[in-house]
């Protein structure tokens, strides 16, 4: 009897997991740049005398989907869309280079190019900064010009690149900030190199990639498993104190 109810306790556990990644990717619907989280599911065997028929359900978020999600103009000179498996490079919290589809770029008060997350948006020398009061624009392969709003007829002159990478075939993962890092085979962090050939929308946002209608959908059919698997856990109850029943009775 407990290994029904272990079963049915590591279903919930499951069920109330993916209810949270659900819940995640129905929060960032509305995201730019969002990318849907995917969770993968192993089973876990405890190990041990009389104990390896029980087999919970280990789950985490393994990925996230690389979908390329809708591409809506803006007009805005500094929001750029990226394609393919092209991001943008960005500054994490602790400092180390990070990766994002978030492309609603901004001049801070001090002059520092960030996205729409408040992250430094890093080029060829690191961090990227503008000179005060320039008219600033991106152009497709990620140059970032600065023009004279005293001299109109002055051509832009470029003050850095963005740094845009190919995430394809490379061990990327999702962290907790919303951010892709780079992981080693050793768990150590990495950063990628510039890909030359990365090419970028001027004046157009990435929707984030989330289904609306199939993760409301999702959410019904975890919240049922879990009703379900709550049942499993009654019926094994009664059923216990049942043959409990029966015991006394032939005692």
């Amino acid at each position: 009897m407990d290994r029904l109810i272990y079963t049915a306790y590591s279903g919930m556990n499951g069920s109330m997991l993916r209810e949270r990644v659900i819940a995640s990717n129905m929060a960032n619907a509305q995201t730019i740049g969002f990318r849907a989280e995917m969770l993968s599911a192993v089973p876990v065997t405890l190990k041990g005398p009389a104990l390896e028929a029980r087999a919970m359900t280990e789950g985490y978020v393994q990925a996230a989907s690389m979908k390329q999600g809708t591409t809506v103009p803006t007009g805005n000179p500094l929001d750029v869309a990226l394609s393919g498996t092209t991001m943008l490079s960005v500054q994490a919290e602790d400092g180390s280079e990070a990766y994002t589809r978030r492309g609603d770029l901004s001049v801070s008060a001090d002059g520092v190019l960030q996205n729409g997350d408040g992250r430094p948006v890093i080029g060829d020398g690191g961090p990227v900064t503008v000179p005060p009061g320039g008219t600033v624009t991106i152009g497709p392969d990620g140059t970032v010009l600065v023009g004279d709003p005293q001299n109109p007829t002055t051509p832009p002159q470029p003050v850095a690149r963005l740094k845009l990478v190919s995430v394809e075939g490379s061990r990327v993962g999702k962290g907790l900030d919303g951010l892709f890092h780079v992981t080693g085979a050793d768990g150590g962090a990495g950063a990628l190199p510039q890909d030359e050939e990365a090419r970028l929308t001027p004046g157009a946002l990435e929707q984030s990639n989330v289904d609306p209608t199939r993760i409301i959908v999702d959410m019904v059919e975890a919240q049922r498993l879990f009703e379900m698997r709550t049942h499993v856990v009654a019926t094994a109850r009664e059923v216990d104190e049942k043959s409990a029943s029966l015991m006394r009775l032939n005692t």
